[in-house]
């Protein structure tokens, strides 16, 4: 059995970190599957999807991280007018960020419930807002 859902998000700064396991939580127990997979995943190219602890030391460490390797001010190839797009790619921190974080995770179903660890948490990882963004949620399984 194959299930497709997704998850509308509205994002408010310019690099925020959204937890999303409730809302995925609550698919997977909606969900008709009992055990199988689910794969979360960013339909854009500046966002991420990510799995770790939610401290907000943590949260704030992860952030300074990624300005030490990836700082706006950085002369970019990406952050000038591009005749083939149409406009000025302003964004390139946030698709170097995106590539770091990576744009999706997969989490195992067991006894309809997601397994993770006790700390576990899964973030979407906004890197060009505030924007619209949608999350696809896919289950696998029986």
């Amino acid at each position: 059995m194959v299930e497709h859902h997704s998850i509308p998000l509205q994002t408010k700064k310019y690099n925020q970190w959204i937890i999303i396991t409730e809302e995925l939580k609550r698919i997977c127990r909606e969900s008709r599957v009992k055990n199988g997979v689910m794969y979360v995943i960013s339909r854009h190219t500046t966002t991420g999807v990510t799995v770790n602890e939610a401290l907000e030391c943590l949260e704030s460490d992860l952030h300074d991280m990624l300005e030490r390797l990836i700082p706006e001010d950085y002369p970019y190839a990406h952050a000038r007018i591009l005749s083939s797009y149409g406009s000025t790619a302003g964004n390139p921190t946030g698709h170097l960020k995106s590539h770091l974080t990576g744009n999706h995770c997969v989490l195992s179903i067991i006894d309809g419930t997601i397994s993770k660890g006790d700390a576990q948490e899964i973030y979407f990882c906004e890197f060009d807002g505030p924007a619209s963004r949608t999350v696809t949620v896919t289950i696998l399984g029986e």
